[in-house]
């Protein structure tokens, strides 16, 4: 057994596909089919369910990945101690990021990051909450960026800010001509809200007071894939929604029949956190990328200074 060998199983883990997975390891397929074989006979057990159409995981080989992943983790990590001696932010970083934070957060950060630590390479994913955690867990990334409460006990939570809503309704509704929007006006709203599985959706209900959605009108149904969508929605004169603050940089407040209304309500915001593994060996690099996040960040958000607990 080598360490080539664990990346061969990894990669057809990942890709569920021999020929992609020997494409990724730049060998033949022959060359990476033959090798695992050698492999599961020195185990002897089997790590790969293979039929003509498909390639499954059996469970113990469920359990030979995962710890494969975490020794492959540990020797990129001593293979990287030497160039940590001259710079400890050195190497690749892989990071997730939900879809209503990333769009908006990265081109903010990325340009200062590469200055600031020129040797990072910043490998993003952007995924869901719950695929997020999944991919952390199981050694696929090394910190992800969330707006979600998490309470392991492997797992670090490091808060960054705290990201207020606004309300972003069409230029044309009554809201228009008032001062100030009431708890009461939100309540009565034709609220469009993310589809289920986006955790910005259940955030909105929390600060709206709301167990379940209330049904307003025709579109009271209506469930989008991405924020984007539901600002086109709003735009067409559809309904209202909840943006977070970072978002209202975006290029459709201008010119998109949308006005976006700071609230000044209480519990209409949300925690973004930095959340990786306690067993995660490059500390130093996630702190640097935090100070980074913290320092770039504009006045519609609250920073939470370095070392301040997570609140759940």
């Amino acid at each position: 057994m080598n360490l080539r060998d664990l990346k061969y199983i990894i990669a057809v883990a990942d890709l569920r596909h021999f020929g992609r997975a020997a494409e990724r390891c730049f060998v033949s397929q022959p060359t990476l089919s033959g090798q695992i074989k050698k492999l599961e006979v020195e185990l002897g057990v089997t790590i790969f369910e293979r039929t003509r159409r498909t390639v499954d995981l059996t469970p113990v080989g469920e359990e030979i990945v995962a710890q494969a992943r975490k020794v492959v983790e540990q020797v990129d990590a001593l293979l990287q101690l030497a160039d940590r001696h001259q710079d400890p932010y050195a190497g690749p970083l892989r990071v997730g990021a939900i879809p209503t934070l990333s769009p908006y957060l990265m081109p903010l950060i990325l340009r200062p990051l590469k200055q600031r630590f020129p040797h990072m390479r910043l490998v993003l994913f952007e995924e869901t909450t719950e695929r997020l955690l999944a991919r952390l867990k199981s050694h696929e990334i090394d910190a992800v960026l969330l707006a979600t409460s998490v309470d392991e006990p492997d797992l670090v939570v490091e808060p960054l800010f705290d990201e207020p809503f606004w309300l972003a309704h069409p230029v044309n509704d009554p809201l228009y001509t008032k001062d100030e929007i009431t708890r009461e006006d939100i309540e009565n709203l034709d609220l469009l809200l993310l589809a289920d599985g986006h955790c910005l959706a259940n955030q909105v209900m929390d600060a709206c007071g709301w167990e379940h959605r209330p049904v307003n009108s025709e579109m009271g149904e209506l469930r989008a894939a991405s924020l984007e969508t539901l600002l086109q929605l709003v735009g067409a004169g559809f309904g209202s929604t909840f943006v977070p603050a970072l978002a209202t940089r975006g290029s459709w407040m201008t010119d998109s029949g949308i006005v976006a209304r700071e609230l000044d309500l209480p519990d209409t915001q949300r925690r973004i956190s930095m959340v990786y593994r306690n067993s995660f060996p490059r500390k130093q690099a996630l702190e640097g990328l935090a100070s980074v996040i913290r320092d770039n960040l504009p006045n519609t958000v609250a920073v939470v200074p370095a070392g301040e607990a997570a609140t759940v």
